[in-house]
């Protein structure tokens, strides 16, 4: 079924997916709240330690996850519309009870961690399945790296319009009203998102490029894609890259304050903003990448330059270098969050996408145990991050020897 009535429909999806990830995330402007959490009481914050103030970013991570993964299998079943509504509801009520419950440590915790971030991942896990089965699958990469790419570029706005709220009106309201926001604007978006009608066939670009098919597509369930190789490959380098750029992103305000002496609040958040812009070029860039040279080349450049990035990023002392290095984290961590779902669609089909994305998208989840939480707990012991960077650079290096293995069990797929 193809027509042009059809065409623009793909496309009012689309971009209504990237709008609604825009709308839900938030989760990437903590940084700009996790500085008002950890300043005094005397200059209206919670005076919280660095690790009290990570934990809800933490905990919100791992939240989004498991809610991925609910909310994949629900819209697999009953499709997307309901769900991605019911994502709306959840993120702007999480934000409004932050805000009411004031200076409470567990409340905070609590409402941004696990009701914001139960609506973050079921929003999340139903946008990439309707929009990639309306569009030709040479198209993976590209469609999966705009629509993650909204989510990231979301701090681009959240960080200014929370540095503003937060010196005009304090945390409390500044959470009240960033809730506000997003439930209105998430029930207008939430509208427009469905799957294609039954039947329909997207149409073929005129130059196809065949670099991206690394494996056949076939519709495997769940189980079928647990047991295969690639697939714990796959989850081990997903869950350790991805810790390393939350890391960075968790505590980008905290690493110019302490690296390159800046306090200012405009500053501070303008970096924030800069690291969720070059967050989204890598995922839009990573996925169209991705289509070219394939999902395991475009995996092997993203733990090179990461490596290389983390070893030598406490030498960032001044912020042009601080800048290179914030590029760097961007575009990997973007890219990495595009190739992942277009990997999973090749490896195991849209069938089931929603629920196996979801599986996979755990390793993200649990991602934000490790280097997020162990660089706080050291930079409350050191006064620095030194030592997670020489951590995270053991980290990426060692990913680009599992991305070797995959790119091997996947020739021999291909072989048989």
């Amino acid at each position: 079924m193809k027509s042009p009535a059809n065409q623009q429909g793909a496309v009012t999806v689309l971009c209504a997916c990237v709008l609604f990830n825009l709308t839900i995330g938030v989760l990437y402007a903590w940084s700009i709240l996790k500085s008002q959490l950890t300043a005094p009481i005397s200059e209206g914050g919670y005076g919280w330690t660095v690790s009290q103030a990570g934990l809800p970013f933490s905990l919100a991570i791992i939240v989004f996850a498991l809610a991925v993964l609910v909310g994949g299998r629900i819209q697999d079943k009953i499709g997307p519309n309901r769900v991605v509504t019911a994502s709306g509801f959840f993120v702007g009520f999480g934000l409004i009870l932050s805000g009411l419950i004031g200076n409470s440590f567990i409340g905070v915790t609590l409402s941004f961690g696990i009701i914001a971030g139960t609506g973050m991942g079921i929003g999340y896990s139903c946008l990439a399945p309707p929009a990639l089965k309306w569009f030709h699958p040479s198209k993976k990469g590209l469609v999966s790296g705009l629509i993650v790419g909204g989510f990231g570029l979301s701090a681009v706005f959240y960080a200014p319009i929370a540095g503003v709220l937060l010196d005009r009106l304090g945390i409390e309201a500044t959470l009240i009203t960033l809730g506000a926001g997003a439930l209105v604007l998430c029930m207008i978006i939430s509208r427009f998102i469905k799957n294609p009608p039954h039947g329909y066939i997207p149409a073929a670009p005129a130059n196809t490029s065949q670099s991206a098919k690394i494996a056949p597509a076939n519709d495997y369930n769940w189980r079928e894609m647990l047991q295969t190789k690639r697939f714990r490959l796959i989850f081990i380098m997903f869950l350790f890259a991805s810790s390393v750029g939350l890391m960075v992103i968790g505590n980008m305000s905290k690493i110019a304050q302490t690296q390159t002496d800046i306090s200012d609040a405009v500053i501070l958040a303008g970096l924030v903003s800069f690291l969720a812009l070059t967050n989204t070029l890598g995922r839009v860039a990573g996925g169209i990448m991705s289509d070219k040279i394939g999902r395991i080349n475009s995996l092997f450049v993203i733990f090179t330059l990461q490596t290389l990035n983390m070893a030598v990023f406490t030498f960032y002392q001044n912020l042009p270098m601080l800048i290179v290095g914030i590029i760097l984290v961007g575009f990997c961590f973007g890219t990495l969050l595009s190739v992942m779902p277009a990997l999973c669609a090749d490896m195991y089909g849209l069938k089931n996408f929603g629920q196996n994305y979801g599986i996979l998208f755990l390793a993200w989840g649990f991602s934000g145990i490790i280097s997020p939480i162990i660089s706080d707990l050291l930079f409350d012991l050191t006064g620095s991050f030194n030592i997670a960077y020489i951590m995270c650079t053991i980290i990426t290096g060692a990913m680009i020897f599992v991305n070797v293995l995959l790119k091997r069990d996947i020739h021999k797929l291909q072989a048989i």
